[in-house]
């Protein structure tokens, strides 16, 4: 943004609050045509919002300031403690929102508790919660602000990407790797980004679901250095009797186990921890899970038998079918209301309800049966 579209931006959000003898802390958005270029003639009023925003940390960072000391003097009758000539903007401030929601399930909110919460040190974080703590389905799903400055675009971008490569969360599914993946995008560094970037870069930026085997043999690290740290002894990890050591490690992923070993080849830099039945490591923002021990097989439900099962705690907010109703494919059958959103629960094929475990106005728990739809003949 160049000073004369700044200029026309800034005096029209001063003549906005003027117009309305507004006092205190308020954020006037506006919406871009940049499709030629950022112009103060391209720019319009979207709306006022009466207070502080999520995104008041970037302005405290580049400004110096502390805008909530600003507000609070404000409300108290105060003066502001100085005027706008006596601003100057700094350097480069980028915000990401650490979301409680899936991206490898059309980021779906994720609930539960916080049984492994680090978020590291770097850069500036703003957080309500603390490991221990639950996510419930009923607030909104921002769990933290991961903030990074920087003297200019670039090192903010790599600062804010380290501090993303440190968030270590679980079993809360959070957005970290999805952050830390838009960050690497060509056009995200050049700002070269619209309203349309998500939906073009989709693929490249929803995380694998499955780790790669440099991430796995970094996992078997992990188990391994807190298996010897462990040992009374700490040089037998792998002895093998008459032969070289031998360090490796059975991990397993839904049940399906292979040994593993930081030996076979490089191996990510990753975070975690281990217990008696897993290891969790941390990469990039992501989570992974494997398996330390084979755990009992149970009897589960999909779509692929007509089950309509809650993908996370909700209240069932409409029920828009009946038992016996003949229903099509993608038709929705009932409403499911979490972290201030709305989802629809859709018949997989043709076919008939055959049941209902629902009411409107029920609570609902991850996993329990809503529907079944029995598939039609033929």
């Amino acid at each position: 943004m160049d000073e004369a579209t700044r200029e026309a931006v800034c005096g029209a959000a001063v003549r906005a609050a003027k117009a309305v003898n507004y006092e205190g802390a308020g954020t006037i958005e506006f919406i871009a045509d940049a499709s030629e270029g950022l112009k103060g003639d391209r720019i319009w009023f979207m709306e006022m919002n009466t207070r502080l925003q999520v995104e008041h940390p970037v302005t405290e960072e580049i400004t110096g300031q502390d805008l909530v000391e600003w507000q609070l003097r404000v409300a108290s009758g105060e003066k502001l403690p100085k005027s706008q000539d006596e601003l100057s903007i700094n350097g480069w401030a980028i915000e990401a929102r650490l979301y409680a929601e899936d991206p490898a399930k059309s980021f779906l909110p994720s609930v539960g508790s916080l049984d492994h919460f680090d978020l590291g040190d770097e850069g500036r974080i703003e957080t309500g919660v603390e490991e221990g703590d639950a996510i419930s389905p009923f607030y909104d799903p921002m769990i933290a602000k991961l903030v990074a400055r920087g003297d200019d675009r670039a090192e903010a971008i790599a600062e804010l990407a380290a501090i993303l490569d440190e968030v270590e969360v679980w079993p809360v599914r959070t957005n970290a790797g999805f952050l830390f993946n838009a960050l690497l995008q060509p056009e995200f560094g050049a700002a070269d980004i619209d309203t349309g970037f998500i939906e073009r870069h989709l693929e490249d930026l929803v995380p694998d679901a499955e780790p790669d085997d440099a991430i796995r043999r970094g996992a078997a690290a992990i188990a391994l250095a807190i298996d010897e740290g462990k040992e009374s002894i700490g040089g037998l990890v792998g002895f093998r009797l008459n032969a070289p050591a031998h360090t490796g490690v059975a991990l397993g992923r839904h049940g399906e186990f292979r040994t593993a070993s930081p030996d076979e080849g490089e191996f990510a830099a990753v975070s975690g921890f281990r217990d008696d039945e897993r290891v969790v490591a941390f990469y990039e923002g992501n989570a992974y899970e494997f398996e330390l021990t084979a755990r009992g097989s149970v009897g589960g439900h999909g779509v692929a038998d007509g089950v309509i099962t809650a993908p996370m705690p909700g209240k069932v907010t409409a029920v828009e079918v009946s038992q016996g109703e003949t229903v099509t494919k993608g038709q929705r059958l009932l409403t499911l209301e979490a972290m201030k959103m709305e989802h629809g629960l859709t018949a997989p094929f043709d076919g008939k309800v055959t049941e209902l475990g629902a009411q409107a106005g029920s609570q609902v728990t991850e996993g329990a049966i809503l529907a079944r739809v029995e598939a039609a003949e033929g």
